[in-house]
């Protein structure tokens, strides 16, 4: 399975692997999912919130280090004004760079004023696609208004990425294939699967968690469905097991998000624990000695790219 989705890959997307810089600029979360270390309920953490300057600070390092793609990831946190959101995108884009957004749930009319200021692309995971799991692991939000964002975002022409935590309590092989139909349903251009992995100051803290294997299996079927996306090798699957970014990359991988953050914030960003951070000059080499190479643009989706044509 693994070779027949790297043997796709390979003829559908090339050998290339795009890099996107990834800025965490606040991990303040208005949620309580109760598998997320982030969670509004955990009060072991140390809470952080860039300002517009930093956050375009970062930016401007990123395309120093040659990187062409921002990604602007956050938790679920309203204390950014649309106004302050947007005059962050246009002094980003201002860097001639893709701007990608992972900042949750929002309104059509905030996704919209996104777009007009110069966002590209956004990422909203599903997480899951059993409902009844969905509501159970997240108090207070509901699946179908996730849904509903991501019609939204596909009705604003970004290019859309969405995905799935593989190895949730409860979680059966059959919503897991159900998870990959549904996107190829959605015809989704970027796709990230990674494995649940439990955090101490969580109500899941004693569950199993996934395995870097499942979740390898889900991305390469996947791949499979969907062969001229963009899926990224996870820093969760790196974490969970020492080699595993590699190991994604010759299964149907073909982005790799380093993070830029500045590590003494980073750490606060503990979505699970112990997350792996990988310098870039050690991406870029790896990457090298698989016999692939490192892109040099902003690595649009070529399954978007398709869309916009036809």
């Amino acid at each position: 399975m693994f070779s027949a989705a790297d043997s796709v890959r390979k003829e559908n997307v090339g050998d290339t692997v795009h890099l996107r810089a990834l800025i965490e600029f606040s991990n303040i979360c208005k949620n309580n999912c109760l598998y997320c270390g982030i969670r509004a309920g955990n009060a072991k953490i140390k809470r952080y919130r860039l300002t517009a300057d930093e956050i375009l600070s970062l930016a401007k390092s990123a395309k120093e280090m040659g990187l062409h793609t921002i990604v602007l990831q956050s938790a679920e946190d309203l204390g950014y004004k649309t106004s302050d959101l947007c005059h962050i995108i246009e002094g980003i884009k201002r860097l001639d760079v893709a701007v990608t957004l992972s900042i949750g749930e929002r309104t059509y009319a905030e996704y919209k004023a996104y777009k007009e200021a110069g966002a590209d692309r956004y990422l909203l995971r599903i997480e899951t696609t059993d409902k009844y799991l969905y509501h159970k692991l997240d108090p207070k939000m509901d699946w179908e208004r996730r849904f509903a964002c991501l019609l939204a975002l596909k009705d604003l022409k970004y290019e859309l990425g969405t995905g799935s935590l593989i190895g949730l309590p409860s979680q059966t092989i059959e919503s897991m294939a159900e998870d990959i139909l549904f996107f190829k349903r959605l015809d989704a251009d970027m796709i990230g699967v990674g494995p649940f992995i439990p955090h101490p100051d969580t109500p899941l803290k004693d569950a199993k968690g996934g395995t870097l294997t499942m979740a390898l299996k889900v991305m390469a079927l996947t791949r499979l469905m969907l062969p001229n996306i963009n899926i990224p090798a996870t820093t969760a699957m790196e974490t969970l097991e020492a080699g595993g970014r590699n190991k994604a990359l010759q299964s149907g991988a073909n982005v790799i998000m380093p993070n830029i953050t500045l590590s003494d914030l980073s750490k606060n960003y503990a979505l699970y624990p112990n997350k792996s951070r990988t310098p870039l000059a050690d991406i870029k080499a790896a990457i090298l000695k698989l016999g692939r190479t490192v892109g040099t643009d902003r690595g649009q989706s070529i399954a978007y790219r398709l869309k916009s044509c036809s």
